[in-house]
């Protein structure tokens, strides 16, 4: 199979070796010192105490270079995504299929999804629909992304946990191309299980991200402070509450409940989110998948957001006041 993957971080690297090493055909799209690293010396994966090294993989920053692949994977930040839909054309045939492997709410969230009159996008995560309409929904297959990893130099990756990236496609169906993604990459290692409503598992991992990053970031608090401490809990608690009424009222289900999810976040220990990461780096912050994107969908259904609108708004002056976001 051929596969591409676009942004060569933490996770894109991740997937990018394994599934060369299982001898697919892979394209990596990367710039700048990971480009020159990669070409000079391969990519490398850290993984349990052993280096990976994939020296089998094209690696360019010319996507017309590639030509259409089987399979794409977006494996940018969420607002980076906007950016690169003109130059990622020449991958895209009749048959590509475009993985999300990206943080908060997807663009194509309401593609099939009964009640909403398409195109239906959120201007937070999809300005214009120009992911929309330069992608187009039908090649959209969900991704939930669950490793944690960490691009530690130029064209290395150090994995720290996980290997499960639970996989759907948005209308629910157990279609021919999300069954051969998921052989592929179990058969590259990881956990890839095919969902019916690949939602509910976005919602799984948002549920927490959007209060554990901000929250977080805002305070220069590691997870098991922000999980633990009662003012912090209480903040995050109210927050995913919140979140857990708007997305109830759109069909969500939720297996677990609020508390056994924070306990569960507060046993990763002393880890720096990813928001706070980037706040630190001087990297903008995926704010608007993360918190923006929720209020936009809680307006939408009339349902009221009263902590996240709270600590949106503060986030969002903390990342300007260091030029990290917006203007």
């Amino acid at each position: 199979m051929k596969f591409c993957v676009y942004g060569a971080g933490a996770i894109g690297g991740y997937l990018a070796v394994d599934l060369a090493l299982a001898g697919h055909d892979v394209t990596v799209i990367a710039r700048n010192k990971n480009l020159e690293a990669i070409k000079a010396g391969g990519l490398k994966l850290i993984i349990g105490g052993e280096e990976r090294v994939a020296t089998n993989i094209t690696v360019t920053d010319d996507p017309a270079t590639a030509g259409p692949q089987d399979y794409v994977f977006i494996a940018t930040k969420a607002h980076q995504a906007v950016g690169i839909v003109d130059m990622m054309q020449p991958l895209i045939g009749p048959d590509t299929a475009v993985i999300t492997a990206q943080n908060g709410v997807p663009w194509w969230y309401y593609y099939a999804v009964e009640g909403y009159d398409e195109p239906y996008y959120l201007e937070s995560v999809d300005p214009g629909g120009v992911q929309w309409k330069g992608i187009g929904p039908e090649k959209a297959i969900g991704c939930v992304v669950f490793p944690a990893a960490e691009l530690t130099e130029p064209g290395v990756i150090t994995h720290h946990s996980g290997d499960k990236f639970t996989l759907g496609e948005p209308d629910g169906s157990m279609s021919e191309r999300v069954q051969k993604l998921s052989e592929a990459m179990i058969d590259a290692g990881f956990q890839a299980p095919i969902r019916d409503n690949i939602r509910d598992d976005i919602w799984k991992k948002l549920w927490g991200n959007l209060c554990f990053n901000p929250v977080s970031a805002l305070t220069h608090a590691t997870l098991d402070i922000v999980t633990t401490d009662p003012g912090s809990r209480a903040v995050c608690r109210n927050m995913m509450i919140e979140a857990q009424t708007l997305a109830e009222k759109t069909g969500i289900g939720f297996r677990i409940d609020v508390d056994a999810r924070i306990d569960g976040a507060s046993k990763v220990g002393a880890h720096k989110t990813s928001m706070l990461q980037d706040l630190l780096a001087g990297r903008a912050m995926e704010i608007d998948a993360l918190l923006t994107s929720v209020q936009e969908m809680g307006r939408a259904a009339e349902v009221d957001t009263p902590i996240i609108d709270t600590v949106l708004a503060l986030v969002q002056q903390r990342a300007r006041v260091d030029g990290l976001y917006g203007s």
